[in-house]
């Protein structure tokens, strides 16, 4: 009953996490993550490796990797593009069979000079290829045919060269010979996968060794991003291993604490009468979060009727048609809510995967926005409840914080 009534997490955690619907095509496992810790009681409170092995001394093959990993040109790419892009697998777990796909593009001018950036979807299970490049801050666009490209003219990467990955293996075109270990990601082996693919990328891309590091991200990734932040700065005291010029990070609308996270979204629908007054002071008065216990009948009730309250909305454009609507495509961000539909149609295209070289394996299922063919059975207990010690740690150490919020 508890996992049922809990369904308004899949569409109410979506402000938390920018976890794509895309036109219907994607789902929402952060809400799914704190359901099941609504339901479980309360998370662990912090964050540490203390318990968790990591592998930094595997060695790979890297040698002629950057140059095979190089994009020629995408299928519909436009004229005039003035960059250099990458994109591939870096295996990770050689054992497993456990690989990442990246999609790196440099900056058209001055390439040599500005920082590094590494990119982070979160979800968790979200393409931050397909949603973080496609959709937002990457080079290109999608047409309406699913089949051109045309150029986004706020792309990220006039101002750094940007990392796109695809984390954990599960996500995306990301993937493991492994099959438990579709079962088995969490926090842990993400951050520790995460780490272990830069090291092998620096090593691809070795003149960017010394070069300004920055990780960004958006929802989940509140998690991801300060959690693989402290794993460099962990292993950057251990002689011997690379160092990481790790200088800062930030990030957009991220779940960071799972107490204040569900105050935001229960204030934001109710300050934008989506619920009713009556609905609001219920889910205040009977869902405890910081409580150890599992969430109470009364809490479940009101969730439901606050699910029922809110219809079908775009929660990223509460003001925009949904997809295949007969109303006006026009909504006050000029968003095109069907966007999702043409990135999805693009890369599941096969001569688009071959200029990527993604796909080598052939996966059963074609690439999704939030993973669905290998459903990860995430750790709860694996994922905290607050970041908010880490990312302490991160400022006392040095690190440049900045966390920014988007939305209507």
């Amino acid at each position: 009953m508890a996992n049922i009534a809990l369904n308004i997490w899949f569409s109410l955690c979506c402000l938390v996490g920018l976890v794509q619907c895309c036109g219907g095509r994607g789902f929402n496992p952060i809400g799914k993550l704190i359901r099941e810790g609504l339901s479980k009681g309360r998370l662990s409170d912090e964050w540490t490796w203390t318990s968790f092995p990591l592998n930094t001394t595997s060695k790979f093959p890297l040698d002629g990797l950057k140059e095979s990993h190089k994009i020629e040109s995408l299928p519909g790419q436009p004229n005039g593009v003035d960059f250099d892009q990458f994109s591939g697998y870096v295996t990770v777990d050689s054992l497993a069979g456990r690989a990442l796909f990246y999609y790196f593009v440099e900056s058209p001018q001055n390439s040599t000079t500005k920082p590094l950036v590494l990119w982070l979807n979160g979800g968790p299970g979200c393409s931050s290829f397909g949603i973080g490049a496609m959709m937002e801050l990457g080079p290109f666009r999608v047409n309406k045919d699913g089949e051109t490209l045309y150029l986004n003219k706020h792309a990220w990467n006039k101002e750094a060269n940007i990392i796109f990955l695809e984390s954990p293996a599960g996500v995306g075109f990301s993937y493991s010979d492994t099959a438990s270990d579709y079962n088995s990601s969490g926090d842990y082996r993400t951050a520790s996968d995460s780490y272990i693919f830069l090291l092998s990328w620096l090593e691809i891309f070795p003149e960017y060794k010394t070069r300004d590091f920055f990780i960004a991200g958006e929802g989940y990734a509140g998690h991801y991003v300060p959690q693989l932040a402290q794993t460099i700065l962990l292993f950057n005291s251990i002689p011997d291993l690379p160092i990481i010029n790790l200088r800062g990070i930030a990030m957009g609308n991220p779940y960071v604490d799972r107490e204040t996270a569900f105050k935001g979204i229960v204030d934001y629908y109710w300050s934008h009468a989506l619920i009713s007054d009556e609905i609001y002071m219920e889910l205040i008065l009977n869902c405890n979060v910081s409580s150890e216990e599992s969430a109470s009948e009364e809490c479940i009730a009101w969730l439901l009727q606050a699910d029922n309250a809110m219809g079908n909305i775009n929660v990223y454009d509460i003001y925009a048609p949904l997809c295949n609507s007969s109303a006006d495509s026009n909504s006050v961000s000029a968003f095109d809510p069907c966007s999702g539909n043409y990135i999805h149609a693009y890369l599941n295209i096969p001569q688009v995967q071959e200029a990527l070289h993604a796909n080598v394996t052939g996966l059963p299922c074609p690439w999704e926005f939030c993973r669905q063919c290998h459903p990860t059975k995430c750790n709860i207990y694996d994922s905290p409840a607050t970041m908010l010690p880490s990312i302490q740690e991160l400022m006392s150490s040095g690190i440049q914080v900045w966390i920014y919020r988007q939305g209507i």
